[in-house]
Order: structure tokens, then C-alpha cells, then sequence
């Protein structure tokens, strides 16, 4: 007979310590005048040594440094770029605004990230660049995709926004591609309250992105601006937090791991379960912990977590199909996105979750399945 829990387990959460309130009071207490940009500079220099990228510009979101992305490269409207059918809207949305056209290609039903050989299938005269988004924490099979890329001329963006601390062969997630980009939101591993970074190792791309991210000042002429531009800046305090949260990103990440090895020991033996994967040469930060059912369980994603949410449970449906949202609505030959996506959940890992609360949701999770 299992108890139910007396409070809601959420499904995400930051892990915040003295470090991080000691670093933002003191961005509020010396952040100013001359100093206005002193933490933005500093979290900015230390993320690029992380990561290993030359430049780095940090953002007010994922969003904004994707939007800098696409300008920076120089894509124009009636311009395709390929994107996986499943990642969050914010990947698309910034073509949509500037009137290029997002071609949805299909994910591996392994690591569900983009799938290198239906991306050469949506190839056409018309392609421009690829989104490749390292979903759940794990990232895409760049190898391959890099291949591709150099092959028919395609720029690169990696969308490591749900990834920071993944490795593939030794090289750590946001090291690929022409650009990299990067979320601090309150759910992800490492946070800044919201915020993103922009990374490249192109001094052009980053001038680029610097230009239009700054109302596209004239750099001589005070108040003199070229073209109509945009603010995706980071404040101080958001900075001050992400320098403090990137010093404690080993155990960040360590303790991601940890979450996930709490639900594979749980999980990884009943029949009909699928976990998320770590192929060789790889380290998967797992960001969010996924479980896919058997087609046999007959449940839909949406009635699990409503299931789970009556046991205090609160779980996140696996992303839809970007295709079939209301606001896009487009159709996509992607069968293995939209087959995953129906039987598929995010299950709580905050960085504050402990093991009894893991085993109280993976007894939940096998008794609802089992009905």
C-alpha cells in the first residue's frame, strides 16, 4: 500500500546556496555607474573557458541568443533552416518572426535528438542552416551532422540549452558549430533566474551579434543607430547568480547524474520502460529524466501526469511534435516524434529531490502502469 505524499514533488527546481546570495547582494551593492557591467564581462569570460569558446555574450534568454543567431549568420526571409520536430517553440520562434521557413526533420527514438540522416532528406536549394538541439541532456550525434554541414555549405547553431555538462567524444555541449547557445531558466541545471549566453569562436559572428543585440549603435557617433535593432541583455544581478552557480556546476551536474541513477535502478528492469540513453563516447547531463511506455500500457502522456499529479506528483508531457501545435500547425513527416511524444513523461529531478521521494514516484509511476 503506498502512502501518499503529504506535498506536491515538483518537477524541477534550482539548487540555491549562501554562495549565490552573497554574490548577488554584492552586484547590488557596487553593480553600478562604472561598474555596470562587471559581472555581465566576468560570467561572460569564465562561461567561454568552460565551454571552451572564444567569445561569449550573455543574454536575457535562450530565446534572445537564438534571435541573435539567426541575424548574425545573415538569414534572410524565404531562407529554410532544419530543426528537430521536438524541442520547445523558443527554438523556432525567432524564424517565424523574421519570415524564414522552419523544415522539421525526425529524432533517433534513442537519444531523441535530431536524426543526421533525415535532415539530409529535407536538404533543398533553399537551406541555410541546421538547429541542432541536444534534448534532455543529451547531445545530437554531431559527427555526423558536422558531415552534412560541410557538405552541402550549412551553417550550425547547437541549441545546448537543456545540456550544460554533457560531453561527446571529450568536447563539451555548446563547443559545436558556428554558435552555440545556452538557457539559465529557473528549471534548467544552472541557473540565473532567466537568461541565456550566445557563444561562438568567430570574431565576426560575435561583432555581429553585439551590434544588433546593442539597438545597432554606430560605434562612433553617440545616439547614431544604422538599423533597427534589439535588447537581449543580461543584468548584473543575473550574472553575479550564473558566476556563482558555474563554480558549483561540477556538483550540479554530478548530482543530475545521481537523480537519474536513482530512477534507472528503479526503473531500467520493468518491462516496457525506456529511459533516457548515454550511447558510448558520450555523458549525458540529464537534464530532465524521461520515461517512454510500451504502446501495450495504452496511456496517454496527458493522463499520466494528470495520474501522477492526484499522488502529489507534478510531471511534464514529453514535448509535442512542434508540427502539430496550434500556432504552427504544419504537417511533418516525423513518425518516431510523433509516436514518442504520445507515451512519454519528464518525471520530477529537481536538484533538491532525495532518494525516498525517487523510489515514492517510481512505486507511483509501476502501480499506475500496471492497472
Amino acid at each position: 500500500m503506498i502512502k501518499k505524499n503529504k506535498k506536491l514533488i515538483p518537477v524541477t527546481g534550482p539548487s540555491i546556496t549562501e554562495k549565490e546570495v552573497k554574490y548577488v547582494a554584492q552586484a547590488a551593492k557596487d553593480g553600478w555607474n562604472k561598474n555596470y557591467q562587471k559581472y555581465i564581462t566576468l560570467f561572460e569570460r569564465k562561461f567561454s573557458e568552460y565551454v571552451n569558446r572564444k567569445y561569449a555574450l550573455a543574454t536575457s534568454s535562450c530565446t534572445g541568443a537564438l534571435h541573435l543567431s539567426f541575424l548574425a549568420l545573415g538569414l534572410r526571409k524565404g531562407d529554410e533552416v532544419i530543426v528537430p520536430n521536438i524541442t520547445w517553440i523558443a527554438t523556432v520562434e525567432p524564424l517565424y518572426w523574421m519570415g524564414i521557413k522552419p523544415i522539421f526533420a525526425d529524432i533517433e527514438p534513442d537519444t531523441w535528438c535530431i536524426d543526421s540522416k533525415d535532415i539530409e532528406r529535407k536538404i533543398t536549394k533553399k537551406t541555410k542552416a541546421i538547429v541542432v538541439v541536444d534534448l534532455y541532456g543529451h547531445i545530437a550525434e554531431m559527427i555526423s551532422i558536422l558531415k552534412i554541414a560541410k557538405k552541402y555549405n550549412l551553417k550550425i547553431i547547437e541549441d545546448a540549452a537543456e545540456a550544460i555538462g554533457a560531453k561527446y567524444y571529450g568536447k563539451k555541449a555548446g563547443s559545436f558549430g558556428d554558435i552555440s547557445v545556452f538557457s539559465f531558466h529557473g528549471a534548467k541545471a544552472m541557473v540565473t533566474g532567466e537568461g541565456g549566453m550566445f557563444l561562438t569562436d568567430n570574431k565576426r559572428i560575435i561583432e555581429k551579434a553585439r551590434y544588433y543585440n546593442d539597438h545597432c549603435k554606430d560605434k562612433k557617433k553617440i545616439f547614431w543607430n544604422l538599423e533597427i535593432g534589439y535588447k537581449y541583455k543580461m543584468s548584473n544581478f543575473q550574472a553575479a547568480c550564473g558566476l556563482a552557480q558555474l563554480e558549483r556546476i561540477n556538483e550540479l551536474i554530478k548530482k543530475k547524474r545521481q537523480i537519474f541513477s536513482w530512477y534507472k535502478e528503479r526503473l531500467s528492469k520493468i518491462f516496457g520502460i525506456q529511459l533516457n540513453t548515454e550511447r558510448p563516447n558520450t555523458k549525458n547531463a540529464y537534464w530532465m529524466v524521461t520515461v517512454v511506455w510500451d504502446k501495450k500500457y495504452k496511456i496517454s502522456k496527458e493522463k499520466m501526469v494528470e495520474k501522477l499529479k492526484k499522488w502529489n506528483i507534478q510531471a511534464r508531457p514529453f514535448f509535442y511534435p512542434l508540427s502539430s501545435l496550434p500556432a504552427i500547425n504544419r504537417k511533418a513527416n516525423t513518425p518516431v516524434s510523433f509516436d514518442i511524444s504520445s507515451r512519454a513523461i519528464n518525471l520530477p529531478c529537481g536538484l533538491n529531490i532525495t532518494e525516498e521521494e525517487v523510489e515514492y514516484i517510481c512505486d507511483c509511476l509501476i502501480k499506475i502502469l500496471k492497472k
